[in-house]
């Protein structure tokens, strides 16, 4: 919160709602209470942006958000990478307590005799999106999903390179997702050949890495990409623009985690959580403001859904911080965790406060580096590596590569902001070390830390016999003009489509036939449709289609 402003928290929980009311009236009076939400996200990225203070690139159209927008200054990733992140963001649950923690496990190859597997979270867990969808909302994603299971096909009414908000029906409310790679880890080599926008020798080196002109050269790389992202965010807002949706629709921007840099990526310091995380409302409310409190990942599910009138699910672990369920209190810690990067275990925890991070390293015999073969790719990784084997990285450089680490680690991130002055055995600051050590145990005892628990003794325990469980075929039952659709299996989902070949196209319970949509009620049927049903579950595979002609 800027000093000079009033309390900010409280008015965007109030605004939130009121402020989209002429919005709203576009979707006509039943829809009037729902507002288009879109959401711009790019990859590995702190908040390396003029509205954050660091003007290195022109960002001329994240810089309009933020004007025209709130800034959130204190929001953060739940992990230093992307599958538990974005776990954590669609399911608004804490990767550890439903066994996602672990990089990456749909798509793993680098375990041996670990075979890529799907999560499968406790019976309650759905993507929010769903919840969304039963509204009436449009759900779109475009395109990557990586939430460390299989999506699920009640999800998302379009999850791919075309997905898009324009593939609606007149008046529909939408959530739609753009997700840009351009800022990816992966792009700082794939892309450092592109013409430099600026000149390397203008970058500010931290002070953890080696200073010389291959390092200079990547970090410029790193915000060459950063430009050209802000020009695909402008593409998007465009887009708005061109369909009178922008004074329509509240627009949301951030990175999935902290830089996809050495010693940033995959760490629980803040350069490898905290994110850029800007909301512009459609009346520009709040414009040009900051708000200063704690917000995680999981507290995206429960806003998102309060912000549009939907009660968060009791089971949700985060707390809604905008809309009709807002939290009363402010957050008072965030907590995030590393676990398994590719093919290198840890376990470490952290706790964080507006001050202080607490670190919990449960492997202490382990050094702070892991060997992670992907990375290796990059070439100011490779130059830091030849360093150190020469001797000649400084003693800062080298506390990465420390043969063990503590077991505890305090940090005053206020006053050091890069976390390299251990307090953990400063008596000074004994009592912070316990305050936060507790909220740290009593966050693993609140909601269970599966990083106990070995990986391929989780996996036995998702995959009975080694396969991955079925979601059982659904049941549909006729009963004069309505149908009703049921499945056995606990937590499952459903989605239907109905089809009638001498009416084709139709609407139904003011839907359409011939889209899957998600069943929350009976249907309204007549002789001669085709009901389609598929059930699925997280971590299960999807159920077989079941088809019936209504005689």
């Amino acid at each position: 919160m800027t000093k000079h402003s009033p309390p900010l928290t409280s008015w965007l929980r109030l605004a939130s709602f009121v402020a989209l009311l002429p919005v709203l009236f576009s979707f006509g009076k039943k829809e009037a209470s729902k507002p288009n939400i879109l959401w711009i996200t790019c990859e590995d990225m702190s908040p390396r942006l003029s509205a954050y203070g660091d003007s290195t690139v022109p960002t001329p159209n994240i810089d309009r958000l933020a004007k025209e927008g709130v800034r959130y200054t204190n929001m953060y990733s739940v992990s230093g990478v992307c599958a538990p992140s974005r776990s954590a963001i669609i399911t608004g649950m804490y990767p550890t307590s439903i066994g996602s923690h672990n990089m990456r496990t749909l798509y793993n190859t680098l375990v041996p005799d670990l075979p890529p597997y799907s999560v499968v979270t406790p019976p309650e867990v759905k993507c929010f999106s769903e919840y969304l969808r039963k509204e009436g909302y449009y759900c779109t994603n475009n395109e990557k999903t990586d939430y460390q299971f299989e999506t699920p096909i009640s999800a998302w009414d379009e999850s791919s390179k075309t997905a898009h908000w324009r593939n609606r029906r007149d008046g529909q409310p939408f959530f739609a997702i753009f997700n840009f790679t351009t800022t990816h880890e992966s792009q700082v080599w794939a892309r450092k050949n592109e013409p430099l926008l600026f000149n390397p020798k203008k970058i500010k080196v931290p002070s953890f890495y080696p200073d010389n002109e291959i390092i200079r050269k990547d970090l410029t790389t790193f915000y060459n990409n950063i430009a050209f992202m802000d020009t695909q965010v402008g593409n998007i807002i465009k887009q708005l623009e061109e369909d009178g949706l922008l004074d329509n629709t509240i627009i949301f921007f951030y990175s999935d985690h902290g830089d996809g840099l050495p010693y940033a990526k995959r760490e629980v310091y803040d350069r490898g959580l905290k994110v850029p995380f800007i909301i512009r409302y459609p009346d520009k409310k709040g414009a040009g403001t900051a708000e200063n409190e704690l917000h995680s990942f999981v507290d995206l599910a429960p806003s998102i859904l309060s912000l549009v009138g939907i009660k968060p699910p009791k089971h949700l672990q985060g707390q809604a911080f905008l809309g009709k369920y807002a939290a009363k209190a402010p957050r008072k810690y965030i907590y995030a965790a590393r676990d398994r990067m590719d093919s290198e275990y840890d376990m470490v925890r952290a706790v964080r406060d507006k001050k202080f991070k607490y670190i919990k390293n449960y492997q202490p015999e382990k050094p702070f580096y892991q060997n992670i073969q992907y990375r290796l790719q990059q070439d100011m990784m490779k130059e830091i590596l030849r360093l150190k084997d020469e001797g000649k990285l400084n003693e800062r450089q080298m506390r990465w590569f420390s043969p063990i680490k503590p077991v505890e680690e305090l940090y005053h991130v206020e006053n050091d902001p890069d976390e390299f002055d251990n307090l953990a055995d400063n008596p000074l600051y004994q009592n912070k070390l316990e305050e936060l050590r507790k909220a740290h145990l009593d966050w693993q005892a609140k909601y269970g830390d599966k990083g106990f628990i070995p990986e391929k003794e989780l996996v036995a325990q998702m995959l009975p016999n080694g396969k991955q469980p079925i979601t059982q075929e659904p049941k549909i039952i006729v009963k004069g003009d309505k149908v009703k659709i049921t499945c056995a299996t606990i937590g499952a989902s459903i989605v239907y489509k109905i089809e009638n070949q001498q009416a084709g196209i139709q609407k139904i319970d003011s839907r359409y036939i011939g889209r899957w949509q998600v069943y929350t009620h009976p249907l309204k049927v007549k002789k001669g449709d085709k009901v389609f049903a598929i059930a699925t579950r997280i971590g299960f595979k999807q159920s077989e289609e079941k088809v019936l002609e209504v005689k």
